[in-house]
């Protein structure tokens, strides 16, 4: 991508918003700049510290510490295109104040692979590549629940959305000129949409280790997980404080007969206490019912023999077919789709759209007979 040095763009000092009632709208500009700064704390759910916001040479720190920061944040994303950089876990900080708002979402380092610049480009790098600017970073692991902020940090913030739109613009220029422009906005789509999919009904599929269990285990690891993610959830603790995979699939093996074989086996996971043993117990020495088995979606084990070798064969093709269009392989079709689709014979959720005509007619004859 051909690029030229530019000026720094004239962005205002960034307003400190603490409270309802001060965020002005943006109504003359239609492209927002948005990030966020979040923790995780020994939680479930990201903390949302500090979201930046910027348009034409405005920018806003907004602290949803001090106050509910939903209607603000709604009236700022509302009908305007949200540039981002590397969105994904921004979006699930911001998922409980945006919960039912369709974000229309362009993403910075998604549009940069495309445009051939390579994976999971920085935005410090992208900064520097695309527009000639130099940003610093050494703010990247600070404490941003802290209060005050520094001037360093506040700096840091401001700075990393002060240069999205632009970014937008010229991005957006270099994908019309490749013809991927609909194949970015359906990838964006698609990223922003995954934290209002919910909770995963199938959280068996991950572990290929348990796909030759008969179906009343498999059945068992089901319940086991989706119990341990809404504890999660509930508590608001990481997943392997509930239940660590470890133990999640032991158990789910060999369900112990008593409470007291329970602790035993689980007395070092952090937030599993006597009420969650007690409900755990209870789930695991539950026989599975018909309507478990009858919506228990297959396990894609690990590839092996002739399925190992269509996955090496499909490899070759994804990765001759991504460096015909300059793409990285991964963000193409990622190994475990491969796998996915080897084992399956399914072609995979996260694949449709427009790498099925890309590659679903090379892929398929390649399947194990």
């Amino acid at each position: 991508m051909e690029h030229q040095p530019t000026g720094q763009p004239q962005v205002t000092n960034p307003r400190w918003i603490d409270r309802a009632g001060v965020l002005p709208s943006p109504a003359s500009h239609d492209v927002l700049g948005l990030d966020t700064e979040f923790m995780r704390r020994n939680t479930f759910y990201p903390k949302l510290a500090l979201v930046q916001a910027a348009y034409g040479e405005a920018c806003w720190l907004i602290d949803p510490l001090a106050y509910d920061a939903r209607a603000d944040l709604r009236m700022l994303v509302g009908g305007r295109l949200c540039v981002m950089h590397s969105a994904g876990e921004d979006l699930e900080a911001l998922a409980p104040l945006l919960s039912d708002v369709q974000l229309d979402l362009f993403d910075t380092q998604i549009a940069a692979a495309m445009c051939g610049m390579g994976p999971g480009l920085s935005y410090q790098r992208l900064v520097a590549g695309v527009l000639g600017i130099d940003i610093p970073k050494d703010e990247t692991r600070s404490d941003w629940l802290q209060r005050p902020l520094t001037e360093s940090q506040l700096d840091y913030a401001a700075k990393d959305v002060a240069h999205l739109a632009a970014l937008h613009e010229k991005l957006s220029v270099e994908l019309r000129r490749r013809g991927r422009s609909t194949w970015h906005a359906e990838d964006c789509s698609r990223l922003a949409q995954r934290p209002r999919s919910g909770i995963e009904t199938q959280p068996q599929r991950g572990f290929p280790g348990a796909a030759d269990w008969p179906p009343e285990v498999q059945a068992r690891l089901k319940r086991v997980l989706l119990w341990r993610d809404e504890t999660a959830r509930k508590l608001d603790r990481p997943r392997p404080w509930i239940l660590d995979d470890a133990h999640a699939l032991a158990l789910s093996q060999q369900p112990p007969a008593t409470a007291q074989v329970l602790f035993d086996c689980v007395k070092g996971q952090r937030a599993l206490r006597g009420p969650q043993r007690a409900e755990l117990l209870g789930l695991l020495q539950q026989s599975a019912t018909p309507e478990e088995l009858a919506s228990l979606a297959p396990i894609p084990a690990t590839p092996r023999g002739e399925a190992k070798r269509a996955v090496d064969a499909m490899r070759a093709v994804v990765h001759a077919v991504a460096a015909k269009l300059d793409l990285p392989a991964g963000l193409l079709c990622p190994r475990r789709l491969i796998e996915e689709f080897a084992v399956t014979r399914i072609w995979p959720a996260p694949l449709q759209g427009w790498r099925t005509s890309l590659l679903e007619p090379e892929l398929a004859p390649l399947l194990p007979g």
